[in-house]
């Protein structure tokens, strides 16, 4: 019998917000994955082994993702990390691949996802918690109120259009092009509140645009609520 290639969702940065699905499944699992060059450098990693007992006793593959939007290098980088899942299912053994978050937002776990599918093997998706809903959680209020529009923005492409959407705004990925965002926010004289690494030891918390740092971290949100003006 071939194994079965789940997508875990380990959610936003701190390890208690995992769900009891996630850690279960991680448990039965003989075989990890992680998205970078070693298990010490995936996040995912880290937030898991906070809760997940022996976990470094797992076969761990490593899942090289170049950061580039060249369709071609991601393609054949996809291709080569599946190929290292299939591998392994062709061995009858299970395979949980830990991404942060949630895995149908923004992940690239999905690419390989799709392909090990349409190879005909078994797969499943282990929701977790998306980071925006963390980050809204400590800020304490909600993201949207009764028919208020949410809108979730990759920060890495052209954001003006989408910053003229009525309702809230989440900017993810902003890190990459922080000049360029906080630039644009203040061009369109709109507000927002930033977190940097929520949930994480790192954790800060930016009120002001002018606050943000021209470099932070990858897992930064900026959140524009509706009505956020100068």
């Amino acid at each position: 019998m071939k194994g079965t290639l789940y997508g875990v969702g380990v959610g936003p940065g701190d390890p208690r917000l995992m769900t009891y699905l996630a850690v279960d499944t991680i448990q039965k699992c003989p075989v990890i994955a992680v998205p970078a060059d070693g298990k010490e450098n995936a996040v995912s990693y880290k937030i898991a082994s906070g809760i997940v007992e022996n976990l470094d006793e797992k076969e761990c593959l490593n899942l090289t993702t170049p950061m580039t939007k060249d369709k071609a290098v991601l393609n054949a980088a996809y291709q080569a990390a599946s190929n290292q899942i299939i591998e392994q299912l062709e061995q009858g053994k299970d395979v949980a691949c830990l991404t942060l978050g949630d895995p149908t937002i923004y992940s690239t776990y999905i690419y390989i996802h799709r392909i090990v599918k349409a190879h005909g093997y078994a797969t499943e998706i282990i929701n977790g918690i998306p980071s925006f809903c963390a980050v809204s959680a400590k800020l304490q209020d909600s993201l949207v109120d009764r028919s208020e529009q949410l809108h979730i923005i990759p920060s890495t492409y052209d954001i003006e259009a989408a910053l003229e959407l009525p309702g809230t705004k989440v900017l993810m990925k902003a890190a990459s092009k922080m000049p360029l965002v906080k630039a644009t926010l203040k061009e369109k004289h709109m507000t927002g509140i930033m977190i940097e690494n929520c949930g994480m030891p790192e954790e800060h918390i930016y009120h002001k645009i002018d606050e943000i740092p021209e470099r932070a971290s990858y897992y930064s949100i900026i959140v524009v609520k509706e009505g956020d003006h100068d």
